[in-house]
């Protein structure tokens, strides 16, 4: 897939958004990509997944033996791409802050893991998961994204594969352009309360 066409994907979900917005990072944001419309169409899912599993190197493809996502924004695509790799998939939940596995899900001792998560924008939320991934007895051995907002910054500690690469501006709350400042924050994420 082009980043043309995944963005194609993105306007036919209606999950470009434009306005401000408070994102998991805190940080704030003229445009926002909501992952969640984009993968509600099973198919789409399906087909943004194939072709994230598509840039993975085919020996790292092959040497992964569960991917795990973070809840909630990764559930669905970390779903997609066990089912793209034909790999289990689980997820780790941070019901009291801190990420873990829950609900029976258990990692055998150095299992190769592939972090899947929506989009990335600072890594923090990936850098807890992978590090939940560790306590957990997993080794995460990449991480895969639907889209990565870093600007190429985002130090993970493992090899990283977004399927699209998107510049937009971040600001902090408190140093915002006059624009954004003019207009309602709303937070679309699942990490900070406005």
């Amino acid at each position: 897939m082009t980043d043309e066409q995944i963005l194609a994907e993105f306007r036919a979900a209606d999950a470009l958004l434009e306005g401000h917005f408070i994102l998991s990072s805190g940080l704030r944001s003229p445009r926002y990509l909501q992952c969640a419309r984009v993968l509600m169409d099973p198919s789409r899912a399906e087909r943004l997944a194939r072709a994230l599993a598509d840039k993975l190197p085919a020996d790292l493809r092959e040497s992964i033996d569960v991917v795990v996502s973070p809840a909630m924004g990764g559930v669905i695509i970390g779903h997609e791409m066990g089912r793209a790799l034909g790999r289990p998939a689980m997820f780790v939940e941070r019901p009291e802050g801190v990420f873990h596995l829950r609900r029976g899900f258990a990692l055998k001792p150095g299992a190769r893991v592939l972090m899947v998560e929506d989009v990335v924008t600072t890594g923090l939320s990936s850098k807890e998961a992978i590090a939940a991934i560790g306590d957990a007895g997993g080794k995460v051995v990449a991480e895969a994204a639907l889209v990565d907002r870093s600007g190429g910054n985002a130090d993970l500690g493992v090899p990283f594969f977004p399927l699209i690469r998107i510049d937009v501006p971040t600001y902090d709350a408190d140093d915002l352009p006059e624009e954004l400042a003019k207009i309602p924050a709303v937070k679309p994420g699942s990490r900070v309360e406005a």
